[in-house]
């Protein structure tokens, strides 16, 4: 079964957001049309509450810096994708009539998750991976926003459960170039795929 996961692509990830990522908007046509290809199309959502330790404003910290959190690199975001805001919302373009199931993350007000799955101290699992398995997924398309935070960790998360992950590029945006580049390395090291959507024909 070939299937898409849409990574967070919510309002405050484009531009005009709280934490917009540089031409995140204009992956939505690339999204929106390779939806159809697939048997199962999945979506995460960040789901924040507010005060989330992430926010820089709940560390008196300046956005953007790192510091240890519960023993863990935390970046300081800015405030972003509160739940029940229109920051949260999936941008109004993307089609998600296609859209099966989706799973929110980074609900615990202690710990971030850029990842799909778990997390980022691994200790609690969105359950996607055990939905994934009962449908009988095994190849798993990413696409969404960021590329080199959410898109990376949950195909990073989905190789270590067992997937074959597959990054589409073209349907991604970094918020930082030179971190993708990096992250895009570590992808193929781990066994993972990258391939543009033109290349996409089942």
């Amino acid at each position: 079964m070939k299937t898409l996961i849409i990574i967070d692509l919510q309002n405050d990830f484009t531009p005009g957001g709280a934490l917009a990522v540089p031409d995140g908007d204009k992956i939505i046509p690339v999204v929106n049309e390779l939806q159809p290809q697939f048997d199962l199309v999945i979506a995460t959502q960040d789901w924040h509450p507010a005060g989330h330790a992430s926010f820089a404003s709940s560390n008196d910290a300046k956005v953007f810096e790192v510091i240890d959190l519960n023993g863990i690199d935390q970046v300081m975001w800015p405030e972003h994708c509160l739940q029940n805001t229109e920051g949260a919302g999936f941008h109004p373009d993307l089609n998600t009539s296609q859209v099966e199931a989706i799973f929110r993350k980074g609900t615990d007000p202690q710990i971030d998750s850029y990842s799909g799955f778990y997390d980022n101290a691994h200790l609690k699992s969105t359950g996607l991976a055990g939905y994934l398995k009962e449908k009988g997924a095994k190849d798993l398309y990413f696409v969404g926003l960021a590329a080199e935070f959410c898109v990376y960790f949950s195909i990073i998360d989905s190789i270590k459960e067992g997937f074959n992950a597959i990054l589409i590029e073209d349907a991604t945006r970094p918020i930082n170039a030179e971190d993708f580049e990096k992250a895009k390395l570590d992808i193929l090291r781990r066994g993972g795929k990258i391939i543009k959507s033109d290349s996409v024909r089942f």
